[in-house]
């Protein structure tokens, strides 16, 4: 079995849906600190060609807090899909992308770890990802470990023998260390690449809201499977886990 973990993230951007997408299981990070300034609670978009933060407001913001534990704002709901009208209300999927971020905005939850995993779950639903969704809050025991030691416990308690990791971990995580607990260390690389914005450059890194707005489902889903693991055998192109 395979499993990805990360920490919920606001609409992230493309590749975090494709590492989601690439396990068996995904564990949603929800007892780890909660980072200001990080990607927890905002993402990007662009507005009239400008590039902005769009962001669900926290209370009492603390990096003494673990994200479970974190609260939002009250969402206000109409000033967010306005700022989504003026970007993107000419884009060909807007109307399918703005009924999903009604739902979306309209959760009434003010716990972060619970409005973002609707959210998950929301965009999952929408671009077609089948897997398995968890929290390491539900793995008693798991937050008191540190770094890998937290990964290598839930991969033995789940039953995986192979783990994925973002791209931006391979300088912290080493394969050898893994392969002792029998446990296969891989990175993803996106190759979903850029794609039509309507005459605007493309971009990898905007939210996926971006993407959403610009893209079919059909293309969505497809692009899902433009990846490569990194893993000890070097690049692997994976069979795609289901057909387009």
């Amino acid at each position: 079995m395979t499993i990805s973990a990360n920490q919920p993230y606001f609409l992230a951007y493309f590749p975090y849906w494709q590492l989601i997408h690439a396990a068996d299981v995904f564990l949603i990070s929800d007892d780890y600190a909660y980072i200001k300034k990080g990607w927890v609670n905002r993402n990007r978009i662009e507005v009239n060609g400008q590039i902005q933060y769009f962001r669900i407001e926290i209370a009492k913001a603390s990096v003494h807090r673990i994200i479970s534990d974190t609260l939002t704002m009250p969402v206000d709901v109409r000033k967010k899909l306005q700022t989504l009208y003026l970007a993107y209300h000419k884009a060909p999927h807007f109307e399918e992308g703005y009924r999903l971020m009604e739902r979306i905005l309209n959760y009434d939850d003010r716990r972060l770890s619970h409005f973002l995993t609707h959210s998950i779950h929301e965009v999952c639903d929408y671009l077609g990802i089948t897997t398995t969704l968890a929290h390491t809050s539900q793995l008693e025991g798991n937050s008191l470990l540190r770094r890998e030691e937290r990964i290598y416990d839930f991969c033995h308690r789940l039953g995986a023998d192979h783990y994925i990791n973002a791209i931006g971990g391979q300088k912290l995580y080493k394969r050898e260390e893994f392969a002792k607990r029998g446990i296969t260390l891989s990175f993803i690389h996106s190759e979903a690449g850029g794609y039509p914005r309507g005459g605007r450059p493309p971009m990898t890194d905007l939210s996926v809201v971006d993407a959403i707005m610009h893209l079919s489902r059909e293309e969505l889903h497809r692009r899902l499977d433009l990846y490569t693991l990194i893993g000890p055998e070097g690049p692997v192109h994976p069979t795609p886990k289901t057909p387009h």
